[in-house]
């Protein structure tokens, strides 16, 4: 199956179920035990500085560990699993001096989750989509990272752009399906990332549909860049994504409300993949299977969800109850195209007819 064929066959099950996205690959990762020897390897032995942490690099030094876990979500029923690419662009791979291998990492990160969805198709025919993780970097392009000097950047648009088109040339190359830009705090990063993608497919003739998701930072409802959710949303969906959503930062229970919000406008497909709870105070997360695939169960039948997964905090058990639960629950309805002006500051503004 290429990817044509792949993104045709899950377009339609999109139209007549819930997909299923992974979880957490950071929560996974720590039941490995890995040190720094992982992370080093023999090729980056004598780094100057520590690699442990740098998650991304295990593409290249433990891709075994990383196959594995792709191998356990699409076990547990994901029909969507996202590389391990998070943070695999120069800005963030500054902080280890590694910014130079960023085309490699997501090569490797594509092909490592290709690989793993490609051996699951093979055996039942169902298509699995690779999701190329894109992450918000580092660094912020609308806000300062000092309160006392609210004019200062330490990155700038066309900089941020640039690499995030190295990240996705190196995504396209690897077998991406789509591109995830998530866990978006600042919704100028998200347009650099845009704005890449669409240099990158002009540049390979290679054009893959972009999945956008947000993150709203606490129970203000907005993004740490302080738009609400729809004012989020207005400011893309100029992109014409393919699916848009939340994820990260809040637990299920305090993301209802704000998922209600984009189901009520987006006229795409709705994804939503919070954490397993708040961090308590031991910096674990208390929402088990159990309780999430409740809250799960509910978001499905009130209409809200198109796409279902996990971030921090859950497990191939958590995505795994998800399935069950949402299984033969009729997606949410797509809202009819608004032919209306809308635009986004930090409130959305809809013209009048």
């Amino acid at each position: 199956m290429n990817r044509a064929q792949r993104l045709e066959a899950i377009n339609a099950e999109l139209k007549k179920r819930i997909l299923i996205l992974d979880g957490s690959m950071g929560a996974y990762l720590q039941g490995f035990g890995l040190g720094a020897e992982d992370y080093h390897g023999t090729r980056f032995s004598a780094h100057p500085m520590s690699l442990r942490g740098n998650a991304d690099l295990l593409v290249l030094t433990r891709p075994d560990v990383i196959k594995t876990i792709h191998e356990g979500y699409l076990a547990a029923g994901a029909d969507i699993v996202s590389t391990d690419t998070f943070t695999a662009n120069p800005v963030s791979q500054a902080e280890y001096a590694l910014e130079e291998i960023t085309r490699e990492l997501n090569v490797e990160g594509a092909r490592l989750a290709r690989e793993a969805c490609d051996a699951f198709e093979a055996k039942d025919k169902k298509p699995r989509l690779v999701a190329g993780a894109i992450g918000p970097t580092t660094k912020l392009l609308s806000m300062s990272p000092e309160v006392g000097d609210p004019g200062r950047r330490d990155a700038d648009f066309d900089g941020m752009a640039a690499g995030y088109k190295e990240q996705i040339l190196g995504l396209i190359e690897g077998g991406a399906d789509i591109l995830l830009i998530e866990t978006i705090t600042d919704t100028l990063n998200a347009k650099s990332a845009l704005w890449a993608a669409w240099e990158a497919f002009d540049e390979t003739g290679v054009e893959l549909p972009l999945w956008i998701s947000g993150t709203i930072t606490d129970r203000s409802g907005r993004t740490l860049s302080g738009q609400t959710v729809e004012a989020f949303y207005n400011s893309v969906r100029h992109a014409k994504p393919w699916a848009v959503g939340l994820n990260c930062a809040l637990g299920p229970g305090d993301m209802r409300a704000f998922l209600a919000d984009l189901s009520r406008v987006a006229e795409c497909p709705v994804s939503a993949y919070p954490n397993a709870g708040l961090p308590n105070a031991m910096g674990g997360y208390d929402e088990t299977p159990h309780s999430m695939e409740e809250h799960y169960g509910e978001w499905a039948r009130a209409g809200l969800l198109n796409i279902a997964g996990g971030c921090c905090g859950t497990t191939p058990e958590h995505i795994t109850h998800m399935r069950h639960v949402v299984e033969g629950v009729a997606p949410r309805v797509i809202v009819a195209p608004d032919a209306r002006l809308r635009l986004a500051g930090l409130e959305p503004f809809t013209a009048a007819v």
